[in-house]
């Protein structure tokens, strides 16, 4: 797979926070005074910038007026809506002096991602046939059996291991609402994820076959760097400049990839 020029520059901008986060975390023990919470700005500019070129290759695709322009539309835009809640992110941090401002505005901004993200990979479903493979009795029974199996896994670890069985209701309950809709709100893209992957697979080829496979890896990171966060936060070890810090920073780098790559201009 070729890369574009876009795509190439988020491979310099995701190399360059690497970096950054190895000498932060692994070099220096994250003992330097605020570092951390520098780590947080290239997690704001890697959604900005991913979801600007996603957004511009879906006008080359039509836009609205077709089903792969509406998919790259919608994926685009989850994607910079991420960025714009890191944005808030970094001025609680930077201007309000809150270590951790979980919950707050930004997750208002994180939580708009789901309904994008689900909305254009069921546009993407469409342009890769996956709604033909609901047809047949196993496309029925994964579509039941995916979001009971990671729903299962998801509540186990995070409210019987994590919380012990019981619900924080501190914070007006603002925590638990959020620490419950982001398990879900994985669970659901997770699981159209899954199946989108699992019955079109012989409908993906083509020069696109990679960049699809890349956003499903994608979303799969995803639930697992939200997990982990919502994890660490309850049990109280996260910090600005965490590992899952640069797991967000990796998953953001691979769904804008994706994006970037979605461009019909490529050339194979």
């Amino acid at each position: 797979m070729k890369l574009t020029k876009e795509s190439k520059v988020l491979v310099v901008i995701y190399v360059l926070t690497s970096l950054f986060w190895f000498y932060f975390l692994v070099i220096s023990g994250h003992n330097v005074h605020g570092l951390g919470y520098y780590f947080q700005i290239p997690l704001a500019i890697i959604p900005l910038v991913g979801g600007i070129f996603g957004i511009k290759n879906a006008q080359k695709w039509g836009g609205f007026k077709s089903v792969m322009g509406k998919s790259v539309m919608a994926l685009s835009l989850g994607v910079f809506t991420w960025g714009i809640g890191m944005i808030f992110w970094n001025y609680y941090i930077f201007i309000e002096r809150i270590e951790v401002p979980y919950p707050s505005l930004a997750d208002a901004f994180f939580i708009l991602s789901w309904p994008l993200w689900s909305y254009g990979m069921f546009e993407l479903s469409r342009a890769t046939g996956a709604k033909f493979g609901l047809r047949d009795k196993d496309g029925k029974l994964l579509l039941l059996l995916i979001p009971v199996f990671v729903a299962v896994i998801s509540y186990y670890l995070l409210f019987v291991i994590a919380r012990g069985g019981e619900f924080d209701t501190s914070s007006g309950g603002l925590k638990f609402f959020f620490d419950l809709f982001y398990p879900i709100g994985d669970i659901v893209i997770l699981s159209v994820t899954a199946l989108v992957y699992s019955l079109s697979r012989k409908f993906l080829g083509g020069k696109y076959k990679p960049v699809i496979i890349i956003l499903f890896i994608g979303f799969v990171l995803n639930y697992i760097t939200d997990f982990t966060f919502s994890y660490t936060t309850t049990v109280e070890t996260y910090f600005n400049g965490h590992y899952v810090d640069f797991m967000f920073a990796t998953t953001m780098s691979i769904l804008s990839l994706a994006m970037s790559q979605f461009n019909p201009e490529m050339k194979d």
